[in-house]
């Protein structure tokens, strides 16, 4: 057994002479903050990489849905430009963090909730990340159906041999295996790597959906028929309908912007991040959501009703002339397009992000690779197709899971921009010494779990109104709302509660000037580990002194 133990240890990760069992739990090479000469992800390596996540099919839907809830197509519009302008700006401000200290999400959290504290919303971040790989791996499946059927048009009425309990039929179990084995060599890459996959996608992907645009205005007759379709509510469900949007978007992105650092740690300087994702995060979400809405939109005209799932209405193409080839051809390069773009957004958003934070849970045994294999397991084996069988339930876990990422999110960038101003002791986030920074009270800091509690108690009236029970209006109304609340609810508990108790590590709130700021330009890895165990321990008693009042 000690053989089979010591085999599937993670190389590197062997405890070591004067390092505790305790902290030998906490790091392997990968949590280490990354190399200079890894930090390969300049300014255009972020915008690839943003060009690449928005063009996905899961923003077509956003923006379809949006034109479904009744508003007019500019409305949702504009209602999504809002939305991610406001994710730019998280998004930066989060990305900030790792370019300068070259760590990523789950590291991160150690400084806010603690050495062993971050292992909460880090399972949080890694429980999302394995379920949003299943469901975009499904989608991307549907793309092969297309595909295939596109060269084979009896493909999808292959003998059914799985039982009705299934819950899929053959051809579909079929294209989700495939869609699943093809996006093995991206996400074996190492993350430093997989941006030159990002490169092709950023150019792939928008031909395929400037096509789709086009050719279902042409099937419309034009732009005209399109735009001037009117809104179906109006008033306050107005009102309303446009706030979801704004909302969604949001909520959409509650996963990015809370590991970013996965990616970010990667960059070259927070220069990299700034302007880049500033600029690119909008524009891309933007132009793509335009697409999907006036593609939504084309199809009640073309076919009488809206269709707002673009896989759906590609299918629609083939329905209505299966055998029409300049149908097939067109279907078969977007629907490939949209393959290619599928995996991208799925190692982005979520393979990438589920190695780190499991990486992060078991570092002895799992690197960023077997833990990116670990979630493409388990998104296989969870069998998605069950969870968007109700699309309500689906939505209902999806706005819950962000009501509890924006508390952690709120709690995190409030203790590093506003309690810490800036500035991280670094050693002290790979060590569960009592007198390490982050240890906090046996590794937890019970202000940000309040906080965090806090932020999530916001909306817990709404989201029960959502699973069916009886609530007021404004109990729902806060609910749509619930991941600014969230986010500012948790962030404003967290800063009053260490106003009252400050952290180690932090400036004392209520004497701090207001541009005392102590962040580096970036830090360096200064050969402190291990082998300067003990010398990191005695700076981080003295990492802060005369600046910071320590909790007692």
């Amino acid at each position: 057994m000690s053989r089979i133990i010591k085999a599937l240890q993670i190389k590197g990760s062997e405890p070591k002479e004067g390092v505790s069992t305790a902290d030998t739990f906490l790091r392997n090479d990968d949590l280490l903050p990354v190399d200079p000469e890894r930090r390969s992800w300049g300014t255009w390596s972020f915008v690839a990489f943003w060009v690449s996540d928005g063009l996905n099919l899961n923003t077509f839907m956003i923006a379809s849905t949006a034109v479904s809830l009744g508003i007019s197509w500019w409305a949702a519009w504009l209602a999504i430009i809002f939305g991610y302008t406001a994710v730019s700006f998280l998004i930066v401000t989060t990305a900030r963090i790792a370019a300068v200290y070259h760590i990523s999400f789950p590291i991160l959290a150690r400084s806010t909730f603690g050495v062993w504290g971050a292992i909460w919303p880090t399972i949080n971040r890694s429980v999302m990340a394995c379920i949003w790989y299943g469901v975009q791996s499904w989608i991307g499946g549907q793309c092969v159906t297309l595909v295939l059927q596109c060269l084979a048009p009896g493909y999808i009425n292959m003998r059914n041999t799985l039982p009705a309990s299934a819950g899929i039929e053959t051809y579909e179990f079929v294209s989700f295996f495939l869609f699943s084995l093809i996006s093995l060599p991206i996400v074996y890459l190492k993350p430093e790597k997989v941006r030159y996959f990002f490169h092709v996608k950023s150019v792939v992907v928008p031909i395929a959906a400037i096509a789709f645009f086009a050719w279902s205005i042409a099937d419309a007759k034009g732009l005209g028929p399109i735009v001037h379709q009117k809104a179906t509510i109006s008033g306050g469900k107005y009102g309303w309908a446009f706030v979801s949007t704004v909302m969604s978007c949001i909520s959409n992105m509650a996963t990015l912007i809370v590991n970013i650092p996965d990616v970010a740690r990667m960059a070259k300087s927070k220069k990299s991040v700034t302007w880049s994702q500033f600029i690119s995060i909008p524009a891309t979400f933007s132009i793509t959501s335009f697409f999907g809405i006036i593609i939504a939109s084309s199809s009640n005209v073309t076919y009488g009703e809206l269709i707002w799932n673009p896989v759906l209405l590609l299918g629609q193409r083939l329905k209505v002339d299966p055998y029409n080839s300049a149908n097939r051809a067109g279907v078969f390069f977007i629907a490939l397009a949209f393959i290619i773009g599928q995996i991208g957004v799925n190692v982005a958003a979520n393979s990438l992000s589920a190695g780190h934070d499991l990486a992060a849970l078991a570092p002895r045994f799992i690197s960023i690779r077997r833990g990116s294999f670990v979630a493409a397991a388990v998104g296989f084996a969870m069998c998605p197709w069950h969870l968007l069988e109700s699309s309500n339930s689906f939505a209902t876990y999806l706005s819950a899971y962000s009501l509890f990422l924006s508390s952690i999110s709120g709690t995190m960038l409030c203790d590093y921009y506003i309690v810490r101003r800036g500035l991280l002791h670094v050693p002290s986030l790979y060590t569960s010494d009592s007198q390490g920074v982050y240890r906090y009270l046996g590794g937890f800091n019970l202000r940000a779990f309040a906080a965090y509690i806090a932020g999530i108690a916001m909306s817990v009236t709404g989201f029960a109104g959502v699973l069916g029970a009886n609530v007021s209006t404004a109990a729902e109304h806060i609910y749509t709302l619930a991941y600014p609340i969230g986010f500012l609810t948790s962030a404003l508990v967290y800063l009053a509660l260490c106003t009252l108790w400050p952290v180690k590590g932090g400036v004392d709130v209520r004497t701090a000037s207001r541009k005392e700021f102590h962040e580096p330009e970036s830090w360096e890895d200064d050969g402190w580990f291990p082998e300067a165990q003990a010398q990191a321990q005695t700076e981080a008693q003295a990492h802060h002194a005369g600046k910071t009042k320590l909790v007692a």
